[in-house]
């Protein structure tokens, strides 16, 4: 056990670092149930949970790391695992964890997988390969410095997730213009308008998606997800994800050997990790690794061992418990973000029976409501809904998420 502190409740208590804005309160909580754990989520907003036993919340600022991890010690230990649900608070759990001397990810290595910049300098004198790049402050020349790393090129911010602020330009003006507007989302966001900025030259190739299990150091691959839709730009919207991936067994081999690789030369040691890697021809090019899993509700397109949920497995492991078979039960499975066509304010999503009555689709759940208003990338920061689909190869997984989405009809008013 991990248990840190006084006494021992005949249940595992687990902590949830939690934003408030995540889609995956739900299935972590459900995943803890099933495993018969107490639950503390930690957020910015004090939580009215119910369905597991003894939950209980603390209210924490996740901009502030260090405050959040000590009002969580002296308020909801001792805890047996700590799990950082989503991209914010992920350093919050590993603060949290290395004062409780639960197993964990060092504090460090979780900070540099939330600065872009930070962790391709790591990458980068550990010699892997990845994109060429340079950091841009306020005062740099941003046209200079993009036609020195070479077009087309990549202007992203340092922060931020799900591609959201990340703009190919093609020329010097289109590369002070992404800048700009990079800026301006991140004063939307806000972030650190006036920080760094990322200019990365842009990489050609097939994307994939790396879902994997760190134990000890030791990487378990879980999900090699391949993007079939063309990621060129100017913006990075992504759609589907299928598993299997379709790519040469060598090439997978060589993407597990550079997610791992990646993880070492970051310190990261322990719990979940999901990694995005392009293939350019013969090279695999490592484009970023978060120490999380997948986002939104893309999770519930996997299924370990015995048919538990990515979210199990994730909190087995923090529990310190054997996550158990880690083999994926179906032979392909995929999952479509459903993109939002424009911007506006969503009206209504028609057509929903007729998506789920497509042959192969597991699931469809809309996680926009009506009379929201939604915004497109680069500016936003979602999508309007999630597909699930499973079958016997990759390819007709693909088929059965387009073929659900073209049965829907979106009504967004200006």
């Amino acid at each position: 056990m991990h248990r840190s502190g006084r006494g021992t409740p005949p249940n595992p208590r687990l902590l949830l670092v939690l934003p408030t804005s995540t889609y995956r309160a739900a299935d972590f909580l459900e995943a803890a149930r099933r495993l018969g754990a107490e639950v503390v989520v930690a957020s910015e907003e004090e939580q009215a949970l119910s369905g597991a036993m003894g939950d209980r919340s603390v209210r924490i600022d996740l901009c502030d790391p260090a405050a959040a991890a000590d009002r969580i010690v002296s308020t909801v230990a001792p805890l047996d695992g700590v799990v950082g649900v989503d991209e914010q608070g992920v350093i919050v759990a590993a603060e949290t964890a290395a004062r409780l001397g639960i197993s964990h990810n060092p504090p460090d290595a979780v900070s540099i997988t939330r600065d872009k910049a930070r962790m391709r300098g790591v990458l980068a004198a550990a010699g892997l390969q990845q994109p060429a790049f340079r950091v841009v402050g306020l005062s740099d020349d941003v046209a200079a410095v993009a036609a020195d790393v070479g077009f087309p090129c990549v202007v992203k911010p340092t922060s931020l997730a799900a591609s959201r602020g990340v703009i190919r330009a093609d020329s010097a003006a289109e590369a002070v213009a992404a800048a700009e507007r990079v800026r301006a989302i991140l004063a939307d966001a806000d972030e650190d308008q006036h920080g760094l900025l990322l200019v990365e030259r842009f990489v050609p190739g097939a994307e994939v998606a790396v879902e994997g299990l760190l134990r000890d150091g030791r990487l378990d691959v879980l999900a090699i997800f391949d993007k079939p839709d063309p990621l060129d730009g100017p913006y990075f919207e992504e759609t589907i994800y299928v598993t299997p991936s379709r790519l040469p067994e060598a090439s997978q081999d060589e993407i597990t050997r550079t997610v791992h690789a990646a993880c070492t030369a970051i310190g990261l040691v322990e719990g979940p990790v999901h990694a995005e890697v392009r293939i350019d021809g013969d090279s695999c090019v490592l484009l970023e690794v978060a120490a999380r899993s997948i986002g939104g509700l893309c999770s519930r397109a996997l299924r370990f061992g015995a048919g538990i949920s990515l979210e199990e497995v994730i909190i087995r492991h923090a529990l310190g418990r054997d996550p158990g078979d880690l083999q994926r039960t179906k032979a392909a499975s995929g999952v479509m973000m459903i993109p939002i066509p424009r911007a506006g304010v969503l009206r209504r999503i028609e057509g929903l029976d007729d998506a789920r009555t497509v042959a192969g689709i597991e699931g469809l759940e809309i996680t926009v409501p009506s009379g929201q208003r939604v915004q497109v990338l680069p500016e936003g920061d979602r999508y309007l809904g999630f597909i699930f689909a499973s079958g016997v190869e990759p390819a007709g997984v693909e088929s059965a998420l387009r073929a659900a989405h073209e049965k829907l009809s979106v009504d967004i008013a200006p």
